[in-house]
């Protein structure tokens, strides 16, 4: 094998060998040729033998064995023949797989713009028959209010003949009845007028015996028996005994709503500097008599209030439970008024502090010698019989300073 190789070796140098020289001749004819042209030469360079030298490849120092640059030669073909038939193949499997799904593609395509196609139509007839829908329901509605209109014109014709015809029977009814009055007055004048009276003098003799059972009630023993009146004695001149006056007529019909009751002599009344004279006079006559203090106590009652108008009271009771209560200096008479929240309302009670002790204007004439015994009686005992007011909770202070710290110092 090895001489084999060799002997092949000798060949293919021996081949460059006879190319080289052959090659060196043809080019020597060129030269001579192209010199004897254009007047020039080419020299070349000699060996030791004076021929010219020639380079063997595989014979110089650096030069790679001759198999080795045969087999990377045929390893290079190798590669640039398998690339190029890898390079077929990949172009026809390229065509292959167009073949196979680009059909399937482009239905798929056509199959999604048919789809699309199909849904726009779809909506486009949704949207007629929709818009078609509307209209034919607006003409509905306008025929509708078109006999709505007509029906309403129709039984307004109808109402104002009925009223017209009701009218005149009416007017017929109360001429005729006017008639039949006045001259039944005309005839039994006399008798009227007598039986009338009569009626009055029977209401006011009901009315002041029922006055009467009903301040019996309320200043019976048992009331006295508590203690709650007692203490006027205490009060008055010991050589004066209590009188109570007498019992006054009341109006048979009593408004249960009604916030104020008015006795027979109104309250003073005061000028534009009358909170100077409030204060004034509830220090010079009131304090005395401990106005606003807690019964046998130096403290001031939780329902006690300074001068404070009729709304603020009515806003610090609305915050309060029905049975809530205060006692306020009034701001435009001298005295005392007691405001009182009910289930019907908010009610404003006048107290007259005129003489030296306290009771309600036109509500009863029972007489207590302190604020604060008025208090006590009524919170068993009602102020009215009609709205029973019974003072259960009183309405205390809600801010400092208090609206009477003023009056006391």
């Amino acid at each position: 094998m090895k001489n084999k190789n060799r002997y092949c070796s000798l060949k293919c140098d021996r081949s460059r060998f006879e190319d080289g020289r052959i090659m060196r001749k043809k080019l020597e004819s060129k030269e001579n040729k192209s010199s004897t042209k254009k007047g020039k030469s080419v020299n070349w360079l000699l060996a030791a033998d004076s021929d010219v030298w020639v380079w063997v490849m595989g014979e110089g120092a650096g030069d790679k064995p001759y198999n080795q640059i045969c087999d990377e030669i045929m390893a290079e073909r190798a590669r640039q023949q398998a690339q190029k038939e890898t390079g077929e193949l990949r172009k026809e499997k390229e065509k292959e797989l167009i073949r196979r799904f680009s059909g399937s593609f482009k239905a798929r395509e056509k199959a999604a713009k048919d789809t699309l196609r199909q849904k726009e139509a779809e909506k486009k007839a949704e949207v007629e028959r929709a818009t078609k829908a509307a209209a034919e329901q607006e003409q509905i509605q306008m025929e509708l209010k078109q006999k709505e209109e007509e029906e309403r014109r129709r039984q307004e014709v109808e109402i104002k003949c009925l009223e017209e015809e009701r009218t005149q029977q009416l007017y017929i009814n109360l001429k005729e009845a006017q008639e039949m009055v006045q001259k039944n007055e005309k005839e039994d004048l006399v008798w009227r007028e007598s039986l009338r009276k009569s009626k009055v003098a029977d209401e006011k003799r009901r009315s002041i015996a029922k006055q009467a059972r009903d301040d019996y009630k309320r200043h019976s023993l048992k009331a006295i028996e508590r203690g709650k009146v007692s203490a006027i004695s205490q009060t008055f001149q010991k050589l004066q005994p209590p009188v109570k006056p007498p019992i006054p007529p009341r109006r048979f019909a009593v408004n249960p709503k009604e916030c104020n009751a008015r006795r027979e002599t109104p309250p003073q009344k005061l000028n534009h500097d009358s909170r100077e004279s409030i204060i004034r006079w509830f220090k010079e006559q009131q304090i005395p008599m401990r106005a606003g203090y807690e019964k046998n106590s130096d403290v001031i009652a939780p329902w006690f209030h300074g001068i404070i108008t009729r709304q603020e009271a009515e806003e610090l009771l609305n915050k309060e439970e029905n049975g809530s209560f205060l006692i306020r200096i009034s701001e435009r008479v001298i005295g005392y008024c007691l405001s009182y929240r009910s289930s019907e309302g908010l009610k404003h009670f006048l107290i007259d502090s005129s003489k030296d002790s306290y009771t309600f204007f036109g509500v009863d004439q029972l007489q207590h010698a302190t604020l604060a015994d008025m208090v006590e009686y009524h919170k068993d005992e009602p102020i009215t019989l009609a709205g029973a007011e019974l003072l259960r909770e009183p309405c205390g202070q809600q801010r400092l300073p208090t609206d009477y710290a003023y009056l006391f110092n």
